[in-house]
């Protein structure tokens, strides 16, 4: 009973990524946090999602060692026990392999600011981490990943509770959020920027980014002090 709120949050995030078209199989997961307990709930390791229910959820501390459950966690839980560890706002995380998005992750390259709908969301293209060093791939890969993360917005100066969404290079996506259903959110909303920006550079190779002045319109209109988007 002490773990059964994060568990059916975690249970409930991870079950939207297939209803929104964003894994295939097995391919990803969420957790869901509980600060004051200093634990989270994440998505057990393989299973199909029509086999989950909220008791298969793995309880993990924030040095990634399980706390309750039978089954073996994530194999990212590593990298979602580092973010949870160094970033004291965010309550859930969400990586998937979504088709979009991993592509420009594959690609190594920023997902450009092209139009009002990114601006929307974010003021800033969305980055792209650098590939992992040799040396971390032979450490402790998911635990690096954590690092690879924090360090590609630390070097652009990024604040993780500005952007909350990457591209991993080679890799694949990572949002995360004030709540799991945001993070949930987030990922949909970056496959949602991956496939527009994939199209617009088809259908123009030369598009330009949004122009500064239409970029702090739309965002400050949904985020700002004087927004006005929404009841």
């Amino acid at each position: 009973m002490k773990y059964e709120h994060i568990k059916e949050a975690a249970y409930l995030a991870n079950m939207q990524l297939p209803k929104l078209g964003l894994v295939l199989f097995t391919f990803g997961n969420v957790s869901a946090v509980d600060r004051s307990l200093g634990v989270f709930a994440i998505k057990p390791s393989g299973v199909p999602y029509e086999d989950l229910t909220p008791e298969k959820m793995v309880i993990v501390d924030f040095n990634g060692k399980t706390v309750e459950g039978t089954m073996r966690p994530s194999s990212d839980t590593l990298t979602h026990a580092v973010l949870y560890k160094h970033w004291e706002h965010i309550g859930g995380i969400v990586h998937t392999h979504s088709t979009y998005a991993t592509a420009w992750a594959q690609s190594l390259r920023d997902i450009p600011n092209y139009g009002t709908t990114h601006a929307d969301h974010t003021t800033v293209d969305i980055p792209c981490a650098p590939p992992m060093s040799d040396e971390m791939i032979r450490g402790n890969y998911e635990y690096e990943t954590g690092f690879q993360i924090m360090n590609a917005l630390q070097e652009r100066e990024l604040s993780y509770e500005e952007v909350e969404m990457i591209l991993v290079g080679n890799h694949a996506p990572f949002t995360w959020g004030k709540t799991p259903e945001k993070a949930v959110y987030n990922s949909a909303v970056l496959e949602a920027l991956a496939k527009m920006a994939y199209l617009t550079e088809q259908i123009n190779p030369a598009a330009p980014h949004l122009k500064d002045a239409l970029v702090k319109k739309h965002f400050e209109r949904k985020h700002g002090p004087d927004s006005y988007y929404g009841q």
